[in-house]
């Protein structure tokens, strides 16, 4: 993390694909080969976690902190596993290219799943590899391929409203559901097993090409998740097991009444006395995921907003300090050389959180459409501020892309200090092109360019609106928009400002 380097932000679900969402297959393959043709060295992602179409389908809200999409793998890669047939994954709705249409393709790939896992099923007690995952991540599939078959079998209800002892994971009823749904169990298991198989196949690809995955780490979890029915004691949560307090963030850039997350807030006089076990292992899991973490809500872990549970907006919380110090203390000492990445922006940043990412090495994250206000001499964005460990982004996924920003989000003044700063004519047509130059020839050890920005696309291609639950997380990449121009353009850019 400290050489010049870049890289692109491009989630796995819009790379191109036949079967309407991006997977693991040979798309994917294709855009690790454009990354080192393109002499890349970083491919940043959003959180692999599961998703689901009651939470719109975000990557940061899931029935699971540990569990991959299974909408992302590859059906070509099972036919050719002789785990499907050719006749098993056709036949299908013709998807749309531009868009992921979540509810078509669930059913379709849920349907395809299911099919596989009857071919196979009686096999699995035999499988060596299988046994080995399974045994492997005993510690948290246990509990949410268990926690999956519940949620079918009460028709989606929230674990909090199931019978009380189940609730309560009393341990004899716990037992006697595990053998009666010994085969959904089995089934969510092969799901998780595919999932990573396929991963580590993809991410063994990009490092033999010497890029490097950045996965992304959201601070908190769903409510409705395994993880908080296996682990209520780490939330704070009332005597019924319902949230009391939930977490968000105050009137920030994005939502002048905040944005009121909901998940449930960490107990973290627990998470001390347990020696933050938990986090732990969610750290060894990720870095076995990933190369490089990027910690989202970077904030959070210093001091966190927390709301009463009921309100309506995020407005009236209230900051709570967190034992930061010892938390992060106690990470590298397990792991020594942590390669984080500290999601630093939102809401003013206070100087605690400045003093951690200094005392352990953090770099945070520099994002160039956030530059060009009434303070730019000092503007902590703004190129000649920064220092080499830092990570430059023209925009993130939370971000309009940079031409629908130029076009709708500035205001006169903005488009003359830009145009000041860089000492010619900038247009919606350039702008594009003049952030990811200035971006590159900054003097930081690290560049993610979101893919739409490479690609010079408007407000129309953009990942998500913050703080909506609607139309996100659905656009994807055109095969055709890689051209033969764009390679050329992108390497000799990378050469030039020797960040290979």
């Amino acid at each position: 993390m400290n050489k010049r380097r870049c890289g692109i932000l491009l989630h796995i679900t819009s790379l191109p694909s036949p079967y309407g969402i991006g997977d693991f297959g040979a798309t994917a393959y294709k855009f690790v080969d454009f990354l080192a043709e393109t002499r890349q060295s970083l491919w940043q992602i959003l959180p692999l976690n599961q998703t689901c179409t009651v939470y719109g389908n975000s990557p940061y809200s899931s029935y699971s902190a540990f569990a991959g999409n299974h909408l992302m793998i590859s059906p070509d890669f099972l036919v050719q596993e002789g785990i499907l047939s050719k006749s098993d994954i056709d036949g299908h709705t013709i998807f749309p290219n531009e868009r992921v249409d979540y509810k078509i393709v669930t059913d379709y790939k849920e349907r395809i799943l299911r099919v596989a896992y009857k071919n196979i099923h009686r096999k699995l007690g035999k499988d060596f590899e299988f046994e080995r995952f399974c045994n492997e991540n005993a510690y948290w599939l246990d509990d949410y391929a268990l926690f999956i078959g519940l949620k079918e079998h009460f028709h989606g209800v929230a674990w909090s409203d199931w019978p009380e002892d189940l609730r309560n994971r009393k341990d004899e009823v716990i037992k006697d559901w595990k053998e009666k749904m010994n085969d959904r169990i089995l089934m969510e298991k092969f799901f998780q097993f595919l999932f990573f198989k396929q991963w580590f196949s993809l991410k063994k690809y990009c490092n033999s090409k010497n890029i490097q995955i950045i996965g992304d780490i959201p601070i908190y979890v769903t409510y409705d998740s395994a993880d908080v029915w296996a682990k209520p004691e780490i939330f704070k949560l009332d005597n019924a097991k319902k949230p009391m307090l939930v977490a968000g963030v105050p009137p920030d850039y994005f939502s002048a009444t905040g944005q009121l997350w909901g998940n449930p807030v960490y107990d973290w006089d627990i998470l001390k006395e347990t020696g933050y076990s938990w986090w732990l292992r969610r750290i060894e899991y990720n870095l076995k995921r990933y190369d490089i973490i990027r910690l989202d809500h970077f904030r959070g872990f210093v001091s966190y907003w927390e709301i009463q549970a009921g309100e309506k907006t995020a407005v009236n919380g209230r900051w709570v300090t967190t034992p930061v110090k010892d938390f992060f203390d106690t990470l590298y000492r397990h792991f020594p050389s942590l390669p984080i990445i500290a999601e630093d922006l939102g809401e003013e940043i206070p100087p605690e959180v400045r003093e951690i990412m200094s005392i352990f090495g953090i770099p945070g994250m520099k994002v160039l459409l956030y530059a060009f206000g009434e303070d730019l001499p000092t503007n902590p964005f703004i190129p000649h501020n920064y220092t080499k460990c830092c990570v430059v982004y023209t925009g993130t996924h939370d971000n309009n892309t940079t031409k629908g920003w130029y076009k709708k989000e500035t205001s006169p003044n903005d488009r003359n200090r830009i145009q000041q700063y860089l000492g010619r004519e900038v247009t919606e047509d350039n702008i594009h092109r003049e952030f990811i130059r200035l971006a590159m020839m900054s003097v930081a050890n690290m560049v993610v360019l979101p893919m739409q920005d490479i690609l010079g696309l408007g407000e129309e291609s953009r990942m998500n609106f913050p703080a909506t639950s609607e139309n996100n997380w659905e656009w994807r990449l055109l095969p055709e928009q890689i051209t033969p121009t764009l390679i050329k353009d992108l390497k000799e850019t990378t050469v030039i400002y020797s960040r290979e």
